[in-house]
């Protein structure tokens, strides 16, 4: 069975989330193509999607969106799971909570995919890879600095998509 994972990434760290998720199917015997979604080409090669991206103000990326529209016109019915990128910082703090929600266009892109299951997971944030007014957070919001991923959910979910498949392969 061959797997997409595709996630529209600002500066990797999505990207590397795409890629754990790639190996763990990998690992459970998918044929796997890990790519951003700009790059992705004929959908029709794929028996299932597993699409991500980065949110920022709330929202998916472009490149991310883009490609949830073709999947689902292009695939129609096969199995697509999405999964955002996105809260950073101490998940106590009410900021935090609100940056955990699902983002605002999550209902349009669920969707315009047919996916049936939307996962958040905490990203990662490093003051250099920002400029202008998104730096300027770092003075208001301490703490919201770091590498908050935490892989073993990931994978987990992974897993749990890997489970799925192998109980239900597509035609």
């Amino acid at each position: 069975m061959k797997v997409l994972v595709s996630a529209a990434s600002r500066h990797g760290s999505t990207a590397e989330i795409a890629e754990a998720i790639g190996d763990t199917l990998r690992s459970r015997g998918f044929e796997v193509t890990v790519a951003p979604p700009d790059d992705v080409g004929a959908l029709s090669a794929f028996d299932a999607v597993v699409l991500g991206s980065a949110v920022y103000t709330g929202r998916w990326l472009e490149p991310a969106i883009g490609l949830a529209r073709r999947v689902g016109t292009d695939i129609a019915g096969r199995p697509v799971w999405l999964f955002s990128s996105g809260p950073v910082g101490d998940p106590s703090r009410k900021l935090v909570q609100q940056m955990g929600a699902d983002p605002v266009d999550m209902p349009a892109v669920l969707k315009a995919s047919g996916a049936t299951e939307h996962k958040m997971f905490p990203g990662k944030l490093d003051r250099h890879d920002v400029r202008g007014l998104q730096r300027a957070a770092f003075l208001f919001f301490p703490g919201i600095e770091g590498d908050f991923r935490d892989w073993q959910p990931i994978r987990e979910w992974a897993g749990s998509i890997a489970d799925q498949l192998q109980a239900a392969p597509v035609a």
